[in-house]
């Protein structure tokens, strides 16, 4: 179910942009993109608060407080609503663009009348944007880009909107009765980075009373199609919900049908087809007689077919039916497997909770070690010195071992420079646990550059892991332009793990990265990047990711024992 904390933080964050889109202070902007972090990352249901519980978020002050508890009692911020009249939404969908910013958008609404991005686009193309002040043509070819990225997204949405709403669903559909079976299928179950369509599959005899149920959930918006055998409806923030019901004799082979993917399915099809078998959402059958031989399962499926169950993270035909064929399918790594996350941050820099919130919240999910990693000096914004980052450490060894026994380690993310510097010298790393070095700036450089900057990092003899190594947000930023394969290389040389950044606006490396990093040898990180207490329960997304790469155990240096773990780190270098 999603949290009254996220819906706050998105209607804070819309509040903020249609603050900016009509040249409202930047302070107050800032004050509310504060305060939407500050409330999402918070651990209390903040429905359970009133306007003084509210006012003790930190970045909450009286008047955001009373908006908040306005909603929460209402279900409305009529503040907002005021605001969304007095902007088109083409305009508010402008500044969903990568680069292009609100002030940019409200020049091209208000000079040029666009309000939509298929105007903005037509506008560049026509060369209309040429006599724009602060629209050259560097200018347009970003927003050019931004737009390419914005249409590959399309209208798909995050895992965790996604997900939220298939429990949501589930929850609901699985207390009608005659339900045998309710889950969801797709490319949510594939784990994929975004989703489009939202499947849902229900095991029972009669399907009207869930089609039914399906259209009156409040979440549901339109109804799209409704029929006996399936349902569409769009929810109230946009995302299509497909329900089909099947026969519960027929449970094992829609799942398997229903999950696809649809390149996985032609082989599967294949395979049956060859053995005089007729594969669909209702089972597999005999191609001459008609008779059913397998579909109460997926395993049952599968194992008809001479293959094991593939997992549902691998089934994107790249090399699966061959490894299950060979008996080689690999034994993926699962969310039980991780020990401990290796990269987090605290209100030290731009965390949300305090150094001990987070380390008793790692030690609550049962966690062997934990590493805090804040953000060094060369991120000027957070404003770190050695002498914080010294005290942090000494309060973090009286910590050590006293939440659970788990071990702490104190670790920082540091910068990669331009040139692939980093921050502080070796003598001062040689302190620090372990450190993950990251991209937070200069990502436009050439690929011959960046390359070097990239290889340059992980030749440092302190630099443990590359954090969220192509500095990717999905469909806002694309990742850098760089040589993987000699990134890659340079990894294994090094020894230097790659991360798999678990944030849902990353889940960087992607699939296909890690599995081309993973041949040349390298090792990787499964970690979250929290920057408060909830984030660190998207681990579950990084797992999906590093699953959907065909990681194991040992390829992940967080499911090893802390003994192993800090062979790895490099013990010897720092004496």
């Amino acid at each position: 179910m999603a949290r009254p904390n996220d819906e706050v933080e998105a209607l804070l964050k819309e509040y903020a942009d249609l603050i900016a889109i009509t040249g409202g202070d930047a302070f107050k902007v800032r004050a509310y993109e504060k305060a939407a972090r500050a409330i999402g990352g918070y651990p209390t249901d903040i429905s359970r608060l009133d306007t003084s519980g509210l006012r003790e978020i930190p970045n909450v002050g009286r008047s955001i407080a009373q908006k908040v508890a306005e909603y929460l009692r209402t279900g409305r911020m009529a503040v907002i609503e005021e605001r969304r009249t007095a902007i088109p939404v083409g305009v508010r969908e402008l500044i969903r663009i990568p680069t292009l910013g609100p002030k940019k958008a409200l020049r091209l609404y208000e000079d040029l009348h666009i309000a939509s991005v298929d105007q903005l686009a037509a506008a560049i193309e026509a060369d209309a944007l040429a006599d724009l002040k602060g629209f050259g043509e560097k200018t347009q070819e970003n927003i050019r880009h931004g737009i390419e990225i914005l249409r590959t997204a399309g209208g798909r949405v995050s895992l965790p909107l996604a997900l939220d709403t298939a429990e949501e669903v589930i929850t609901a559909l699985s207390g009608v009765p005659g339900c045998r079976r309710c889950a969801y299928a797709g490319s949510l179950r594939r784990m994929r980075e975004t989703v489009g369509d939202l499947d849902v599959l229900v095991a029972a005899r009669r399907s009207a009373p869930f089609m039914a149920a399906l259209c009156d959930l409040p979440t549901t918006g339109d109804v799209i199609a409704r029929g006996a055998k399936k349902t569409s409806v769009r929810t109230t923030k946009g995302l299509q919900v497909d329900l089909r019901v099947l026969p519960p004799e027929s449970w094992g082979a829609g799942l398997q049908y229903f999950t696809g993917s649809k390149a996985h399915n032609i082989r599967t099809r294949t395979i049956a087809v060859h053995q005089g078998l007729k594969l669909s959402e209702y089972g597999l059958f005999d191609a001459g007689s008609g008779t059913s031989v397998a579909s109460r399962t997926e395993e049952e499926v599968y194992a008809r077919l001479g293959l094991p169950w593939i997992p549902p993270t691998l089934r994107e035909d790249r090399g699966e039916i061959e490894a299950a064929l060979r008996g080689t399918l690999p034994e993926l790594v699962t969310e039980r497997d991780i020990r401990g996350d290796l990269h987090s941050h605290t209100d030290l820099t731009d965390g949300l909770a305090p150094l001990e919130a987070m380390v008793e919240a790692a030690a609550e999910r049962g966690y062997a070690y934990y590493a805090v990693t804040d953000h060094a000096p060369n991120l000027y914004m957070q404003r770190m010195t050695e002498e914080k980052i010294l005290a942090q450490r000494e309060r973090l060894r009286e910590l050590d071992g006293t939440r659970h026994r788990m071990r702490l380690l104190h670790g920082t993310e540091l910068n990669i420079g331009p040139d692939g510097e980093v921050d502080w010298p070796g003598e001062f790393l040689a302190g620090f646990d372990l450190c993950v070095a990251s991209l937070h700036s200069h990502f436009d450089q050439d690929r011959a550059t960046m390359t070097r900057r990239l290889v340059r990092a992980c030749e440092n003899p302190y630099v443990d892991v590359l954090g969220h190594p192509t500095a990717r947000l999905i469909g806002r930023r694309p990742g850098v332009d760089a040589d993987w394969e000699e990134v890659f290389a340079a990894c294994a040389r090094t020894g230097t793990a790659l991360e798999v950044n678990a944030q849902p606006d990353r889940l960087d490396l992607c699939d296909e990265y890690i599995l081309r990093a993973r041949a040349h040898g390298v090792k990787f990180a499964v970690n979250t990047d929290a920057h408060s207490v909830p984030h660190l329960a998207q681990l579950r997304y990084g797992v999906g990711t590093a699953q959907r790469g065909w990681l194991t155990r040992d390829d992940v240096i967080n499911t090893w024992p802390l003994t192993r773990l800090r062979r790895f780190l490099r013990r010897s270098v720092r004496g």
